[in-house]
């Protein structure tokens, strides 16, 4: 269901989809779509909320299981770079629809956001003490550059193109590193 309505909602707009619209993409009643979902919004909010838990789950399990901090943020921005290949509609649901979630799960959103942003920020700043080296620019700006390259390849990534979603993430990481090798 959920992936149904994420694929409805990338093709046309959270706000120009129905329920009825959705039941019929996952092949299921309008009245049983609604045993599972109260509404629109609720499918919307458990969309971001999977997303989010996703990500944090994956950027927890990075840091606490690859000891080099530089390993861990080659290998979280490569998951990053790959779970979003991997699910495109998905993401561009969950970057273009954001106006669209309620208040109190706008703030959860953004809560857990910051914590994976966190979990690099923490990172960076290992991998820095460890070798001595600086950034010319804040870890913000740079885990947030970071995050930048790797999402945004929803937009232009294709699937029957030349690079499987695990080799982008690769060569991405390597290109976003580069500022911490110098």
């Amino acid at each position: 269901m959920l992936a149904g309505a994420a694929e409805i909602f990338s093709r046309q707009g959270y706000r120009a989809t129905t329920m009825s619209e959705i039941a019929k993409v996952v092949g299921l009643s309008k009245p049983t779509l609604y045993h599972y979902f109260r509404n629109k919004e609720e499918l919307l909010s458990r969309l971001y909320e999977d997303v989010m838990n996703e990500s944090l789950s994956n950027a927890h399990r990075i840091e606490s299981t690859v000891a080099d901090p530089l390993g861990a943020l080659r290998e979280l921005i490569a998951y990053r770079v790959r779970y979003t290949c991997e699910n495109q509609a998905i993401h561009k649901v969950f970057f273009e629809e954001e106006e669209e979630l309620p208040p109190e799960l706008l703030h959860s959103v953004l809560d857990m956001r910051t914590q994976f942003e966190d979990v690099m920020k923490s990172l960076v700043s290992r991998h820095l003490e460890s070798t001595g080296r600086s950034l010319n620019v804040s870890k913000t700006v740079y885990v947030n550059t970071c995050l930048g390259a790797a999402n945004w390849v929803y937009k232009w990534y294709d699937p029957a193109g030349p690079l499987e979603p695990a080799q982008l993430g690769q060569d991405v990481a390597e290109l976003v590193l580069l500022p911490l090798l110098t």
